[in-house]
C-alpha cells in the first residue's frame, strides 16, 4: 500500500508571520502618534481655557471694584477662597504663566503661557473676553 502526500500542508511560513507582526506593528505605532497628538491637543485647550478663565475673572474684579486699566492687580487679589478664583491654574503641559500684574487694557491677556510661542499655548485673539 502506497501513501499519497499533500504537497500542501496547513500552517503559516516564517516570512507570512513576520508580515503580519509588521503590519501589527506599523497599526500600533499609528495608534500611538495619535493618541499623543490628541492628549497635547487636549493640555493646549486647557491651557486656553485658564488664560480665558483668568482673563475674565479679572474683568470682574476690574468692574467689581471700580478699577481702571493699569491699577495694580496681583494673583493674590483674584486667587482664594472666596476670590474671583479658587485655585491657581496650571499648565498641563509643564508651561509657566506669568502674570501681568496691572489690569490690561482691552483685547489684552492678563495671563501668559511660557509655550505660547513653541506649543500655541496662546488664544487667537482675547476680544470678548
Amino acid at each position: 500500500m502506497e501513501f499519497i502526500r499533500n504537497s500542501k500542508e496547513a500552517g503559516l511560513t516564517l516570512i507570512e508571520v513576520t508580515l503580519v507582526v509588521a503590519v501589527l506593528l506599523g497599526l500600533i505605532s499609528v495608534l500611538f502618534i495619535g493618541a499623543t497628538a490628541y492628549k497635547e491637543g487636549t493640555n493646549r485647550s486647557f491651557c486656553l481655557l485658564n488664560i480665558s478663565q483668568v482673563q475674565k475673572a479679572t474683568r470682574a474684579y476690574q468692574n467689581m471694584y471700580q478699577k481702571e486699566f493699569g491699577d495694580p492687580l496681583t494673583k493674590v487679589q483674584l486667587v482664594g477662597t472666596g476670590k474671583m478664583l479658587e485655585t491657581i491654574p496650571d499648565c498641563k503641559s509643564g508651561g509657566e504663566y506669568t502674570w501681568r500684574g496691572t489690569i490690561p487694557p482691552l483685547d489684552t491677556a492678563y495671563l501668559t503661557c511660557s509655550k505660547a510661542l513653541t506649543d500655541q499655548h496662546a488664544p487667537l485673539s482675547t476680544t470678548g473676553w
